[in-house]
Protein backbone atom coordinates (compact mmCIF):
# COMPACT_ATOMS: atom_id res chain seq x y z
CA UNK A 1 0.00 0.00 0.00
CA UNK A 2 1.52 3.56 -1.04
CA UNK A 3 1.77 5.99 1.33
CA UNK A 4 -0.89 8.66 1.65
CA UNK A 5 0.38 12.15 0.31
CA UNK A 6 0.95 14.47 3.08
CA UNK A 7 -0.65 18.05 3.29
CA UNK A 8 -4.10 16.78 4.23
CA UNK A 9 -6.42 18.53 6.58
CA UNK A 10 -5.45 18.05 10.57
CA UNK A 11 -7.56 18.73 13.51
CA UNK A 12 -5.20 20.51 15.84
CA UNK A 13 -6.21 21.58 19.49
CA UNK A 14 -4.06 24.34 22.15
CA UNK A 15 -5.01 24.81 25.30
CA UNK A 16 -3.13 26.24 28.78
CA UNK A 17 -0.89 23.20 30.07
CA UNK A 18 -2.48 22.71 33.40
CA UNK A 19 1.01 22.48 35.50
CA UNK A 20 2.56 25.96 34.01
CA UNK A 21 0.67 28.46 32.99
CA UNK A 22 3.30 29.73 30.86
CA UNK A 23 3.47 26.75 28.64
CA UNK A 24 1.06 26.05 25.62
CA UNK A 25 0.22 22.51 24.36
CA UNK A 26 -0.30 22.39 20.33
CA UNK A 27 -1.27 18.93 19.55
CA UNK A 28 -2.31 17.15 15.93
CA UNK A 29 -5.54 15.08 17.10
CA UNK A 30 -5.79 13.59 13.73
CA UNK A 31 -2.14 11.89 14.48
CA UNK A 32 -2.93 11.28 18.16
CA UNK A 33 -6.20 9.60 17.18
CA UNK A 34 -5.02 7.41 14.39
CA UNK A 35 -4.22 3.72 14.51
CA UNK A 36 -0.40 3.95 13.31
CA UNK A 37 1.89 1.22 15.42
CA UNK A 38 5.51 -0.07 14.80
CA UNK A 39 5.01 -2.74 12.82
CA UNK A 40 9.20 -3.68 13.13
CA UNK A 41 9.84 -7.24 12.40
CA UNK A 42 5.72 -7.84 11.29
CA UNK A 43 5.41 -6.15 7.53
CA UNK A 44 8.11 -2.77 8.08
CA UNK A 45 10.00 -2.37 5.61
CA UNK A 46 12.57 -0.13 6.62
CA UNK A 47 13.74 3.18 5.41
CA UNK A 48 17.26 1.70 3.68
CA UNK A 49 16.77 -1.06 1.19
CA UNK A 50 19.95 -2.38 1.64
CA UNK A 51 18.98 -2.98 5.49
CA UNK A 52 15.08 -3.54 5.38
CA UNK A 53 15.66 -5.99 8.65
CA UNK A 54 17.24 -2.93 10.78
CA UNK A 55 13.84 -0.94 10.20
CA UNK A 56 14.55 3.10 11.30
CA UNK A 57 17.51 1.90 13.03
CA UNK A 58 20.19 2.26 9.94
CA UNK A 59 21.64 5.68 10.82
CA UNK A 60 22.13 5.52 14.14
CA UNK A 61 20.63 7.77 16.86
CA UNK A 62 21.86 11.15 18.50
CA UNK A 63 21.65 12.27 21.98
CA UNK A 64 20.03 14.98 22.83
CA UNK A 65 21.86 16.28 25.57
CA UNK A 66 24.78 14.79 27.91
CA UNK A 67 22.45 13.80 30.28
CA UNK A 68 20.79 11.21 27.38
CA UNK A 69 23.96 9.49 26.90
CA UNK A 70 24.86 9.24 30.53
CA UNK A 71 21.58 7.66 31.09
CA UNK A 72 21.81 5.33 28.27
CA UNK A 73 25.71 4.24 29.41
CA UNK A 74 24.26 3.17 32.76
CA UNK A 75 21.97 0.58 30.95
CA UNK A 76 24.66 -0.63 28.46
CA UNK A 77 26.62 -1.69 31.28
CA UNK A 78 24.61 -4.07 32.41
CA UNK A 79 23.83 -5.45 28.67
CA UNK A 80 25.37 -9.32 28.86
CA UNK A 81 26.76 -10.88 25.50
CA UNK A 82 23.63 -12.89 25.73
CA UNK A 83 21.41 -9.70 25.30
CA UNK A 84 23.58 -7.67 23.05
CA UNK A 85 24.76 -9.07 19.16
CA UNK A 86 28.19 -6.68 19.05
CA UNK A 87 28.80 -6.58 23.15
CA UNK A 88 32.56 -7.40 22.71
CA UNK A 89 32.87 -5.32 19.48
CA UNK A 90 30.80 -2.50 22.16
CA UNK A 91 33.26 -2.66 24.82
CA UNK A 92 36.66 -3.19 22.56
CA UNK A 93 35.77 -0.31 20.15
CA UNK A 94 33.18 1.62 21.99
CA UNK A 95 29.78 2.35 21.26
CA UNK A 96 29.69 5.60 20.49
CA UNK A 97 31.01 8.16 17.76
CA UNK A 98 31.31 11.78 16.50
CA UNK A 99 28.98 12.97 13.65
CA UNK A 100 29.33 16.69 13.12
CA UNK A 101 31.03 17.15 16.70
CA UNK A 102 27.86 15.35 18.30
CA UNK A 103 28.05 12.16 19.89
CA UNK A 104 26.11 9.31 18.64
CA UNK A 105 25.85 5.53 18.42
CA UNK A 106 27.74 3.51 15.93
CA UNK A 107 27.01 2.29 13.13
CA UNK A 108 28.24 -1.49 12.42
CA UNK A 109 27.34 -3.84 9.60
CA UNK A 110 24.48 -1.12 8.10
CA UNK A 111 22.88 -0.82 11.57
CA UNK A 112 22.92 0.73 15.05
CA UNK A 113 25.29 -1.14 16.90
CA UNK A 114 22.66 -2.38 19.34
CA UNK A 115 20.50 -3.59 16.57
CA UNK A 116 20.36 -7.55 16.65
CA UNK A 117 20.01 -9.32 13.52
CA UNK A 118 16.90 -11.77 12.86
CA UNK A 119 18.57 -15.00 13.65
CA UNK A 120 20.65 -13.57 17.37
CA UNK A 121 19.35 -15.85 19.61
CA UNK A 122 19.35 -13.20 22.16
CA UNK A 123 16.43 -11.33 20.36
CA UNK A 124 15.89 -9.33 16.84
CA UNK A 125 15.67 -6.14 17.07
CA UNK A 126 17.04 -3.79 19.78
CA UNK A 127 19.15 -4.69 22.56
CA UNK A 128 18.34 -2.06 24.77
CA UNK A 129 14.69 -2.47 24.19
CA UNK A 130 14.82 -6.08 25.11
CA UNK A 131 16.94 -5.27 28.11
CA UNK A 132 14.14 -2.98 29.24
CA UNK A 133 11.88 -5.79 29.31
CA UNK A 134 14.03 -7.91 31.04
CA UNK A 135 14.40 -5.59 33.80
CA UNK A 136 10.99 -4.70 33.75
CA UNK A 137 11.52 -0.94 33.23
CA UNK A 138 9.54 1.07 30.15
CA UNK A 139 11.97 1.49 27.05
CA UNK A 140 11.97 5.05 27.75
CA UNK A 141 14.66 4.23 30.96
CA UNK A 142 16.97 2.30 28.49
CA UNK A 143 16.69 3.91 24.68
CA UNK A 144 18.13 7.10 23.55
CA UNK A 145 15.56 9.85 23.51
CA UNK A 146 15.25 10.22 19.86
CA UNK A 147 14.16 6.25 19.72
CA UNK A 148 11.73 6.03 22.27
CA UNK A 149 10.44 9.51 21.21
CA UNK A 150 9.51 8.49 17.29
CA UNK A 151 7.38 8.73 15.13
CA UNK A 152 5.70 11.17 17.92
CA UNK A 153 7.60 14.72 17.02
CA UNK A 154 7.66 16.80 19.89
CA UNK A 155 9.25 21.08 18.54
CA UNK A 156 8.89 24.41 20.24
CA UNK A 157 7.76 27.59 19.53
CA UNK A 158 7.66 30.52 21.08
CA UNK A 159 4.73 32.69 20.65
CA UNK A 160 3.88 36.82 22.27
CA UNK A 161 0.26 37.64 22.12
CA UNK A 162 -0.79 41.26 21.69
CA UNK A 163 -0.80 41.92 25.15
CA UNK A 164 2.68 41.15 25.98
CA UNK A 165 1.80 37.94 26.94
CA UNK A 166 4.48 35.26 26.57
CA UNK A 167 4.05 31.38 26.00
CA UNK A 168 6.00 28.65 25.53
CA UNK A 169 4.38 26.28 23.04
CA UNK A 170 5.36 22.71 23.05
CA UNK A 171 4.04 21.03 19.59
CA UNK A 172 2.98 17.04 19.33
CA UNK A 173 3.14 15.72 15.88
CA UNK A 174 3.59 13.12 13.84
CA UNK A 175 7.24 12.71 12.69
CA UNK A 176 6.90 12.81 8.92
CA UNK A 177 9.89 11.87 6.12
CA UNK A 178 10.70 15.91 6.04
CA UNK A 179 11.20 16.04 9.71
CA UNK A 180 14.16 13.86 9.22
CA UNK A 181 16.07 16.18 6.71
CA UNK A 182 16.42 16.60 2.81
CA UNK A 183 17.55 13.00 3.54
CA UNK A 184 14.05 11.67 4.89
CA UNK A 185 12.35 12.37 1.39
CA UNK A 186 14.88 9.43 -0.20
CA UNK A 187 14.00 6.83 2.47
CA UNK A 188 12.94 3.33 0.73
CA UNK A 189 10.12 3.23 2.74
CA UNK A 190 8.23 5.34 5.83
CA UNK A 191 5.83 3.85 8.26
CA UNK A 192 3.48 7.22 9.76
CA UNK A 193 1.67 7.89 6.63
CA UNK A 194 1.75 3.92 5.40
CA UNK A 195 -1.49 2.29 5.62
CA UNK A 196 0.75 -0.77 6.08
CA UNK A 197 1.18 0.69 9.76
CA UNK A 198 -1.65 2.08 10.50
CA UNK A 199 -3.31 -1.06 12.05
CA UNK A 200 -3.29 -0.61 15.56
CA UNK A 201 -5.92 -1.87 17.98
CA UNK A 202 -5.16 1.18 20.06
CA UNK A 203 -5.60 4.71 18.84
CA UNK A 204 -1.43 6.44 19.32
CA UNK A 205 -2.76 8.57 22.31
CA UNK A 206 -3.18 4.99 24.08
CA UNK A 207 -0.18 2.88 22.72
CA UNK A 208 2.21 5.89 23.29
CA UNK A 209 1.21 6.86 26.06
CA UNK A 210 4.19 6.55 28.68
CA UNK A 211 6.24 8.39 25.46
CA UNK A 212 3.51 11.24 25.49
CA UNK A 213 3.37 11.87 29.61
CA UNK A 214 7.24 11.80 29.32
CA UNK A 215 7.31 14.35 26.55
CA UNK A 216 4.28 16.83 27.82
CA UNK A 217 4.04 15.69 31.54
CA UNK A 218 0.95 14.02 33.23
CA UNK A 219 -2.04 16.47 33.51
CA UNK A 220 -1.02 18.35 29.87
CA UNK A 221 -1.19 14.29 28.93
CA UNK A 222 -4.87 13.76 30.84
CA UNK A 223 -6.73 17.01 29.61
CA UNK A 224 -4.97 15.76 26.33
CA UNK A 225 -6.54 12.35 26.40
CA UNK A 226 -9.95 13.68 27.32
CA UNK A 227 -9.55 15.42 24.03
CA UNK A 228 -8.47 12.93 21.92
CA UNK A 229 -11.08 10.50 23.13
CA UNK A 230 -13.69 13.15 22.76
CA UNK A 231 -12.76 13.07 18.88
CA UNK A 232 -12.50 9.69 18.58
CA UNK A 233 -16.11 9.19 19.54
CA UNK A 234 -17.61 11.70 17.41
CA UNK A 235 -15.35 9.56 14.46
CA UNK A 236 -16.86 6.26 16.05
CA UNK A 237 -20.41 7.96 15.79
CA UNK A 238 -19.85 9.17 11.84
CA UNK A 239 -20.21 12.76 12.90
CA UNK A 240 -18.18 13.79 9.91
CA UNK A 241 -20.59 16.23 9.42
CA UNK A 242 -18.54 18.56 11.80
CA UNK A 243 -15.15 18.47 9.59
CA UNK A 244 -13.87 15.51 10.81
CA UNK A 245 -12.17 12.64 9.28
CA UNK A 246 -9.48 10.02 10.23
CA UNK A 247 -6.38 9.89 8.74
CA UNK A 248 -6.16 9.44 5.51
CA UNK A 249 -4.01 6.50 6.11
CA UNK A 250 -6.18 4.79 8.68
CA UNK A 251 -8.71 1.86 7.51
CA UNK A 252 -11.28 4.16 8.38
CA UNK A 253 -10.52 6.83 5.85
CA UNK A 254 -10.18 4.21 3.31
CA UNK A 255 -13.66 2.89 4.06
CA UNK A 256 -15.17 6.37 3.55
CA UNK A 257 -13.19 6.56 0.36
CA UNK A 258 -14.53 3.62 -1.03
CA UNK A 259 -18.09 4.71 -0.08
CA UNK A 260 -18.07 7.95 -1.73
CA UNK A 261 -16.66 5.91 -4.76
CA UNK A 262 -17.88 2.16 -4.99
CA UNK A 263 -16.12 2.21 -8.31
Amino acid sequence: MPEVMLGFPRQWVEFVDPADPGHLIKADLTWLTSRWTCIFGRGCQGIDAGRPDAGCCVHGAHFSEKADRKRVASWVEQLTPEQWQHHRTGHKKGWTTKEDGEDKTRVVKGACIFHNSVDFPGGYGCALHHLAAAEGVSFIETKPEVCWQLPVRRSYENRTIEDGTEYLVIVLGEYQRGDWGPGGHDFHWYCTANSDAHVGEEPVFVSSRDEIVALVGQPAYDELARLCRARTLLLENGRFDLGLSPHPADAAARDLARQADPH
